[in-house]
């Protein structure tokens, strides 16, 4: 008996929807608040991390806040590397952190350095996407 409203269920899972993981993790919705509250627009350039570069860190004084700050950072910076490096994608390691790939095979925890950031401010995001950017 075939139902039609109720799919093929014994269908093979996807093994990642790159669009999919791509636009889940563009959300950002902490920082995206942040920056909008500053008058920082991201439009998935590399001059949004420039002008974030240059907010007050007033998140620093709040544990929670700067930990779901770091975490935006950081996947927001992947973002800006996905959409205007060539070769550049998500790439999810096996213990679940999402990276950045480059067609070099090089890859990097942006997840990482978007907390260093969120914490210290160093390294900026904009001196990292240069760094991606040339590699």
């Amino acid at each position: 008996m075939k139902i039609p409203f109720l799919g093929n269920r014994r269908k093979e899972p996807e093994a990642h929807d790159a669009e999919g993981i791509a636009e889940l993790l563009s959300e950002c919705e902490l920082l995206r608040h942040q920056a909008y509250r500053s008058g920082v627009q991201l439009d998935d350039t590399a001059a949004s991390l420039e002008a974030l570069d240059q907010l007050v860190p007033r998140w620093r004084d709040d544990p929670e806040v700067l930990e779901w700050l770091g975490n935006d950072a950081g996947l927001y910076l992947g973002t800006v590397i996905v959409r205007t490096v060539d070769g550049a994608r998500w790439g999810i390691r096996s213990d679940g952190q999402p990276v950045i790939r480059l067609a070099s095979g090089r890859e990097f925890d942006v997840v990482a350095e978007g907390h260093e950031w969120a914490a210290s401010g160093v390294p900026e995001l904009s001196q990292l996407y240069a760094e991606v950017a040339e590699a």
